[in-house]
């Protein structure tokens, strides 16, 4: 698995609603609306130096954060998934459905890992970060039968299925056989096989480009969101 990116990365910190439609707009709102905060806002005057620099600070960084990448509303869709944020947690959710029968819920992190990669070209010097997220993805057929749960790792560029594990909902199995490690060079074609079943249900490298992009911009809601409560506490 990718190694763990520092929480002191600028772009890529992480720091809870149900629903997407209102829960995230006014979310998204509530991230603008930090910015209408000046530095010197009314009681700051009774505050010590120490806290007014304090509120300064935040407030400073709240407003680099927007202008450096202003954040846009979450997409509530992605070809034929349904996307559910998550607000104020680490994780979205989206569901779709496969034939008749088949559901399909995927489950994906916020950025949770990264590898370096030497910069293209012969003359490059240096290294590239390479951001990781780790996939969920549940498929059930419905009663009577096990669903089928892939761990993955979205890239991206490309998804790579690290495992299957069958899960039986009705009946709890103590150290149940979780099968092979499908990242080993042995196990690549059952890994490329899986690969297709996957992608004939839509969660293919396209997802993965999607992923990449939603959550960057998750990842500067929730930054704000989460500079905005530590400023309102201060205040205090």
């Amino acid at each position: 698995m990718a190694r763990f990116i520092p929480a002191a990365q600028r772009a890529f910190v992480s720091a809870a609603s149900k629903t997407l439609t209102n829960g995230s707009q006014s979310r998204t709102a509530s991230a603008y609306s930090l910015l209408q905060f000046h530095p010197y806002a009314t009681s700051q005057i009774h505050k010590s130096p120490f806290t007014a620099n304090i509120i300064r600070i935040l407030s400073n960084e709240i407003e680099y954060q927007h202008d450096y990448a202003p954040p846009h509303q979450p997409a509530t869709s992605f070809n034929s998934f349904t996307v559910q944020d998550r607000p104020g947690e680490k994780w979205m959710t989206m569901r779709g459905k496969y034939g008749e029968y088949e559901e399909i819920k995927i489950e994906a992190t916020m950025f949770d890992g990264c590898v370096f990669v030497p910069k293209p070209g012969e003359d490059s010097t240096g290294e590239n970060v390479v951001l990781h997220i780790s996939l969920l993805v549940d498929i059930s057929k419905g009663q009577g039968y096990p669903d089928m749960e892939f761990l993955c790792s979205a890239w991206p560029d490309h998804l790579e299925i690290q495992k299957v594990y069958l899960l039986n909902r009705d009946k709890t199995i103590i150290n149940p056989y979780m099968g092979r490690d499908l990242r080993r060079k042995k196990n690549r074609k059952l890994q490329r096989t899986l690969g297709d079943y996957l992608e004939e249900r839509g969660v293919n490298n396209e997802l993965c480009v999607f992923l990449h992009e939603y959550m960057m911009n998750k990842d500067r809601i929730e930054l704000i969101q989460w500079l905005g409560n530590v400023k309102s506490i201060v205040q205090k």
